[in-house]
């Protein structure tokens, strides 16, 4: 699990009712069912006229992968690469076919170098399919970026209508206050999804995805390495810049 995802919620959460908590002592007057519905259905129903329905379902799935799947890890990519070097230099290029890959892309990838498929076919075929998953990806974060935008709009939307509701009852002042306050809860409601839920998933889900596509490229780029040559650190040198200096390991590491 992303335990920083789950915590970074929970804790926007907590400090927000405990300010709300502090304030007032009476947490109803923050409940206002109108207002819910007008922020989160308004939501849902623009997110469906603005997206097809099988991207927003998407998008909720990704949103669960976030708390329920580690991120991907680049330098152990480069590991597995390397040992990779290693078998098809032992054994050839014929050997990765029986290689075993959780990965289907990297499995993808390892079948068609055992076949000697041309360095030009194998780079192109494995970028169309890192296009591919960009685009898709790029969707289901644009899903959250959207509702992020829609829940303060409609939030704005629901606050004019309680001022349009109070403003028809002026001459009854006594209404006044306790209006207005209905009136700004859906401001608060729309506010509230957006700065802790949506923009973060989105954020969360790009930063997965920048990690994603590292990893696949190193996949490509190794494969391609395997072809033009079999040389450890020849292997390790290219595909090391795809991290950090300060968290490459040593070139000697698993030899």
């Amino acid at each position: 699990m992303d335990f920083a995802s789950f915590v970074g919620i929970i804790t926007g959460l907590f400090l927000i009712v405990s300010a709300i908590f502090l304030g007032s002592s009476d947490m109803s007057i923050f409940v206002n069912i109108p207002g819910m519905m007008i922020v989160i259905g308004g939501t849902i129903a623009a997110t469906l006229v603005t997206f097809q329905f099988k991207d927003t379902v998407s998008a909720l799935r990704a949103s669960i992968i976030i708390f329920t799947q580690d991120k991907q890890n680049p330098q152990a990519m480069i590991a597995t690469m390397l040992q990779l070097t290693k078998v098809a230099r032992r054994e050839g290029l014929i050997a990765l076919s029986r290689v075993e890959a959780d990965s289907p892309f990297l499995k993808r990838a390892l079948t068609m170098a055992s076949d000697a498929s041309d360095e030009t076919y194998i780079r192109n075929t494995l970028q169309a399919d890192i296009d591919s998953l960009k685009m898709r990806h790029y969707v289901v974060q644009d899903v959250f970026k959207k509702m992020g935008t829609y829940a303060p709009a409609f939030g704005m939307l629901g606050t004019l209508i309680g001022l349009i509701q109070m403003l028809s009852q002026l001459d009854n002042p006594d209404t006044i206050g306790p209006s207005m306050a209905v009136a700004l809860l859906t401001t608060f409601y729309g506010s509230l999804l957006a700065t802790v839920f949506f923009q973060p998933i989105a954020g969360k889900l790009k930063a997965r995805t920048i990690l994603e596509i590292q990893t696949l490229e190193i996949i490509r780029d190794g494969t391609v390495s395997l072809l033009g040559s079999n040389n450890y650190l020849a292997v390790y040198e290219r595909l090391s810049s795809y991290v950090p200096a300060h968290q490459r390991k040593p070139a000697g590491i698993g030899e």
